[in-house]
């Protein structure tokens, strides 16, 4: 067992908000570095296959394998590793194996279901997504996909892994270590094209995938959970886990939902609009995946510690200090992104087939969609604090909340503004996750002795 003392004995020396500042700024240099690497990778494909036919096919069978990854495994990890910090603390690390080892099972049965099941769909779903490939093109990517789908379990072990490190402290290398995968995938382009063709693409991403899990999970049985897929019965703990993680991922197809529901209602305005979405998102999404992505990885072990310690001043003073500090840092990178946003677009766009007329069409969609920046940021604070206190139904409330408010703020503002509208309209509905969360956060957050007299 783990006494509640010597646990506390832990945050002594460092406070909690200096250890998930560190946290997130390790996070963000690692994503930075990975994210440049990616880059680099991106010119060196260019290089050797160009905008050639085998290459979209590439790029569209990849496609389908990243998104089964984020939905099923992500959301376990969220659904697992609040419970998995509380069983740790109160009943010990053998108990917090059992639940560990469940988990994980069940999650790579689930992945290995996912798979099967669009194997055995791959001929009906292509002709969809890829509807205007000619035939030889379509088959060449459904070939593609067969060979990828070892990735979305391998893939999802990673990120479980991940997620396991990330209670240790352990934030730095887990981030860092998926650069092994832009890695391999320039190595193999480089070494094997001229032999293997686009294959050489496949056996790159696989290798870095495999290179990836395995060093994850040697640095995951280094800190004492071993990786085991033994199922030790329904516990209580693992219930907990089941019925957090319904919700979650409910959640998540919701926010892809969201997603296409925002492509398909561009698509019915004039030709090029849902281009324009993903021009204009890029720069936003990087935005948040370096700022929100970080800062949602630091805070979540922490809030789940205080919570199971029953700390609620640290939490209270830790949301507050997270809200600040997001705000202060977003805030203004939104402002320049709006003010800037013709400057930024044509200066990395407007060339070649990308002309000025484009250029102001893009302009005002990134401007719309860089006002949801610390709106999102900050949410994710509510966010973190939600799922560590395994309320996942609220999350989910707030998922189909956010859909229908997509849906008809959509409707009324492309009228008026065009493609910029279905900009605004996730602005508007960020806004809103912004007060739904936060109005929760401070119901659940138990009040201060002296306030409750």
């Amino acid at each position: 067992m783990f006494p509640v003392a010597q646990i506390a004995r832990q945050f002594q020396g460092k406070s909690v908000n200096q250890r998930i500042f560190r946290a997130a700024a390790a996070v963000s240099a690692a994503a930075v570095l990975v994210k440049l690497v990616a880059t680099f990778k991106e010119f060196v494909v260019a290089g050797v296959y160009g905008r050639s036919d085998a290459m979209d096919a590439f790029l569209a069978a990849a496609l389908i394998p990243s998104l089964i990854v984020n939905l099923i495994s992500e959301s376990m990890n969220q659904a697992l590793v609040p419970t998995l910090i509380r069983v740790r603390e109160r009943e010990g690390r053998e108990r917090a194996q059992h639940l560990l080892s469940n988990a994980m099972l069940s999650m790579c049965l689930l992945l290995i279901a996912a798979s099967v099941l669009l194997a055995l769909a791959a001929h009906g779903i292509f002709p969809i997504i890829a509807s205007h490939f000619p035939p030889a093109k379509l088959a060449l990517s459904i070939h593609l996909f067969y060979a990828l789908l070892p990735v979305v379990l391998i893939t999802g072990i990673a990120t479980n892994c991940t997620a396991v490190l990330n209670t240790f402290d352990r934030f730095a290398l887990p981030a860092l270590v998926p650069i092994v995968v832009p890695a391999a995938i320039m190595v193999c382009a480089l070494l094997l094209a001229p032999r293997m063709g686009i294959w050489a693409m496949v056996a790159g991403y696989l290798a870095g995938a495999l290179l990836q899990a395995v060093t994850l999970t040697v640095m995951m049985e280094v800190q004492g959970y071993r990786f085991r897929l033994w199922w030790h019965g329904m516990t209580e703990s693992t219930r907990e886990v089941a019925g957090q993680y319904g919700p979650v991922l409910l959640s998540a197809f919701v926010a892809s939902g969201g997603l296409l529901v925002d492509q398909s209602m561009a698509a019915m305005l004039p030709a090029g609009s849902v281009s324009a979405l993903a021009y204009a998102n890029r720069f936003v999404s990087v935005v948040l995946t370096l700022s929100a992505g970080a800062v949602s990885t630091a805070v979540t072990p922490y809030f789940s510690r205080m919570i199971a310690l029953g700390d609620w001043s640290g939490c209270r003073h830790s949301v507050r200090t997270w809200l600040g500090i997001t705000a202060i840092v977003s805030t203004p990178v939104a402002a320049g992104l709006i003010a800037g946003a013709h400057i930024l677009i044509r200066l990395t766009f407007q060339h070649g087939a990308f002309t000025p007329r484009d250029t102001a069409v893009v302009t005002p969609v990134l401007a719309m969609y860089a006002l949801q920046i610390p709106f999102f940021v900050c949410s994710r604070v509510f966010y973190r604090f939600l799922l560590a206190m395994r309320r996942t139904d609220l999350i989910l409330y707030c998922g189909i909340l956010n859909l229908g408010l997509d849906v008809v703020l959509n409707l009324i503002l492309m009228r008026w503004l065009g493609v910029a509208g279905i900009a605004l309209a996730t602005s508007l509905w960020t806004i809103s996750t912004f007060f739904f969360l936060g109005y929760w956060t401070r119901r659940l957050m138990p009040k201060p002795p002296e306030a409750a007299a």
